[in-house]
């Protein structure tokens, strides 16, 4: 027997299913504000060189504001003033003429900075001086961060494999939350990007969890339905985070609020139920008939109880030896699994590459900061939301190669784009939207993809990669000092190694999941006998 006849029972998606997936969007949403916070708190304001140190207590002290500027930074060529370099000595020449600057010596700024707080009262690039010859550092905060998440991902999908989804999902809860906050009082660069790497290790267990929980409790027909449903809690993240910004202009308060709704996802998680499927491979009969007969109950499916016999539940497909620990090593101990686990690997890079290098650019186009993350925010709607149509018709793999090929198309439409502020970003949007669509699709066709027995660790380890391409994303969109479009070129080379990928793996669509190493390595076509079964027995 399958699991799937389980759910037929007892309703595959009825309250306590939408009960799962609520609980879940709570926690979710404030994921996506921690991973573009860097876009706000590490933004970088308008600035020169303070130049307080070439008062002398002469004409210098007479000058205005506007004077002093003219006289103590050069002008770069698009005729604002240097950010990085001043005169060592005022050119009181230049307030005659202020382009006869021929031969006139510049050095680094002496002295620090001085910032615009016209947008950002202040940012961890005023806070710490990240800018010029160190602004590195600045890009390696965000990247830092996704490091935690990388290593965060694959340390979490392996202890909720061994000691349950539900355990780790409050761990992950309550340590981001303590971790997050903490940050927000950093005295000190490095204290900074050390608690973000631990909130970043923290964080992404709910992501990873709260993904396998939801779609090991919903039936065949309805996983879409959830895969879409958790993809577009991130797009709520993304347009909160703008509102956020804007409403909060200084980085350590902005930090706590994006934070603040963890509160009432630990506050729910009392009614987060435990995944049965992972029961049931562990052994673990008792509990998985409690959650079961919950869900029957729930869903109003009483008449179904007597069904949920521990006799007959142990007669569910788990061929494998349920008392013995899995971990990262299944994944490559047998050939199927090794090549799958391999591809999907890529795929999760060149995805989260493509997506992130797109994201983490809303300055690099020179429009408004909180419009353009606004916009990258709302394309993902009418994307995901078209998700839930393509995912049947066209299936999981198609769905995932189409996109990553728009994606590729649109970044290389704006390699040839030059000079054109507005028609780039105009495509850049709606290469956001067709990445975010090839993330829905691949967090949800990953899920279907792996065995219940090592499902998590598969999640855990497809996260692993997925956060090692957002912390490179950073670094390529450094590559414009070395020629100003070779981060499009960079981005739209993963988008199309992606699509490649993608296009080997096999088709989920109407299948069941499968439960064991042994259903990856042996399968027959027998199973789809069995789902066609089970989709004639829910009609009935």
């Amino acid at each position: 027997m399958k699991f799937e006849n389980v759910l037929a029972d007892i309703d595959g998606c009825g309250r306590f299913q939408i009960m799962i997936i609520v609980l879940s969007f709570l926690g979710r949403f404030t994921l996506p504000c921690h991973f573009m916070l860097s876009n706000f708190v590490s933004a970088v304001p308008s600035h020169h060189c303070d130049t307080s140190s070439l008062d002398d207590g002469g004409m210098f002290m007479n000058l205005s504001q506007a004077e002093r500027l003219i006289v103590s930074v050069p002008l770069e060529q698009d005729g604002t003033p240097s950010s990085c370099r001043m005169f060592p000595e005022p050119q009181y020449h230049l307030l005659l003429n202020s382009s006869n600057v021929t031969d006139v010596a510049t050095v680094p700024c002496q002295n620090g900075w001085v910032y615009d707080n016209s947008t950002f009262k202040s940012t961890i690039t005023s806070q710490w001086d990240l800018v010029c010859d160190r602004r590195s550092k600045n890009k390696a905060t965000a990247t830092i961060f996704f490091i935690g998440v990388m290593f965060g991902a694959m340390t979490f999908g392996s202890l909720s494999d061994r000691y349950g989804r539900r355990n780790l999902l409050l761990v992950s809860y309550v340590s981001a939350m303590l971790f997050a906050v903490a940050s927000a009082f950093s005295t000190s660069y490095v204290m900074f990007t050390v608690l973000r790497f631990f909130t970043g290790f923290c964080i992404t267990g709910i992501v990873i969890i709260s993904t396998v929980l939801s779609v090991e409790w919903v039936d065949i027909e309805h996983r879409k339905l959830v895969g879409v449903i958790d993809s577009l809690s991130w797009t709520t993240g993304n347009i909160l985070l703008t509102g956020f910004a804007y409403l909060v202009n200084e980085w350590r308060l902005l930090m706590v609020c994006v934070t603040s709704p963890l509160i009432m996802a630990i506050i729910t998680w009392r009614w987060v139920p435990e995944s049965a499927r992972w029961l049931i491979a562990n052994g673990k009969l008792e509990q998985a008939q409690m959650y079961l007969k919950k869900c029957a109950k729930m869903n109003r499916r009483d008449q179904s109880i007597h069904l949920l016999e521990t006799e007959k539940l142990s007669t569910i497909v788990m061929t494998e030896k349920q008392d013995r620990a899995y971990s990262y090593l299944d994944l490559i101990r047998t050939p199927k699994m090794r090549k799958l686990a391999l591809r999907t690997g890529i795929l999760w890079f060149c995805i989260a590459t493509t997506y992130y290098g797109i994201s983490f650019n809303i300055a690099g186009f020179g429009l408004n900061l909180y419009l353009t993350q606004l916009v990258y925010a709302l394309i993902e709607l009418p994307a995901k939301i078209s998700i839930y149509y393509f995912l049947d018709k066209f299936g999981r793999r198609s769905t995932e190669t189409g996109a990553l090929v728009f994606a590729g198309t649109c970044l290389g439409i704006n390699i040839v784009l030059k000079g054109k502020s507005v028609a780039r970003t105009v495509v850049a949007i709606i290469g956001k939207g067709f990445s975010a669509a090839s993330f829905s699709t691949v967090v949800l066709y990953s899920s279907e993809l792996y065995p219940t027995v090592v499902r998590q660790n598969g999640m855990g380890y497809n996260s692993f990669m997925a956060r090692f391409g957002v912390a490179v994303a950073p670094l390529i969109l450094l590559l414009d000092d070395v020629w100003k479009e070779l981060p499009q070129v960079v981005l739209c080379s993963s988008a199309v190694i992606g699509a490649i990928v993608a296009r080997t793996l096999p088709e989920t669509r109407d299948r069941s999941l499968p439960e064991t190493i042994e259903d990856i390595e042996h399968y027959r076509n027998k199973q789809n006998e069995q789902n066609i079964k089970i989709q004639r027995y829910r009609k009935i």
